[in-house]
């Protein structure tokens, strides 16, 4: 049985073979050995695809609302909703960074809350209110946070900086309504309308990551913000 699947060496170093051509054969008969040891003979190349047809997609329908707007769209279920912002409505201001929920570049505010959109379904947002970095602004007018990050150059690349902004304004809602964080000191006594300590922001914009390392920028943007009562 072995022979039949080993070439002669021979045969391999022939006049139009070389040494590149007797590893090849030799891996492919290896293989075949291999094969057989775990059980019989099996085609190294599979004739035929696993599932004929391939997978069906289901898809459906769903109803979002971005920055104010209606938008009816058909999802994979499967869809994110970044996917769906960048792929299907060319919003493309919400970035796709790690696509893994770990660097937050992504972020947008969905009912108030800051949510990663890599990680969240598309068809889960169906009649809630989404506001991506597109939304902030009122027509020329800059939104306080993105006029403070300008003012204190809080980018380099600018990439994170959709998902730090959206992040910082949700942040600062987060603790005017009194929300407690990793650092605050008593979670029983936490005012409403608090003002933030500077590690305050920084834990609490910590799953935000800037790989140009303008975090004391970024920070001294939001304490302008917060400074000016900003909404």
């Amino acid at each position: 049985m072995l022979d039949e699947i080993k070439p002669p060496e021979e045969q391999c170093l022939s006049v139009d073979g070389s040494r590149r051509d007797f590893l090849k054969k030799s891996a492919v008969a290896g293989a075949g050995v291999a094969a057989i040891k775990l059980g019989g003979a099996v085609p190294l190349v599979a004739s035929e695809p696993a599932i004929e047809g391939g997978i069906p997609v289901e898809k459906l329908t769903v109803k979002l609302n971005i920055n104010g707007k209606e938008h009816t769209l058909p999802v994979d279920t499967r869809t994110s909703l970044l996917d769906a912002l960048r792929e299907q409505l060319e919003m493309t201001g919400s970035k796709k960074g790690c696509d893994h929920g770990q660097c937050g570049a992504c972020t947008v505010i969905i009912d108030g809350r800051r949510q990663l959109s890599c990680l969240t379904l598309a068809a889960m947002c169906d009649d809630r209110k989404v506001t991506t970095i597109e939304g902030l602004a009122e027509g020329d007018k800059l939104h306080p946070m993105q006029a403070a990050f300008i003012e204190r150059d809080g980018m380099q690349c600018g990439y994170c900086t959709p998902g730090q902004i959206c992040s910082a304004v949700a942040m600062l809602e987060e603790a005017r309504n009194g929300e407690a964080s990793f650092v605050t000191e008593n979670i029983n006594a936490i005012p409403r309308g608090q003002k933030l300590s500077k590690s305050e922001i920084q834990e609490r914009m910590s799953g935000n990551i800037c790989r140009c390392g303008a975090y004391p920028n970024i920070v001294a943007a939001i304490e302008d913000v917060q400074a000016g009562g900003a909404k």
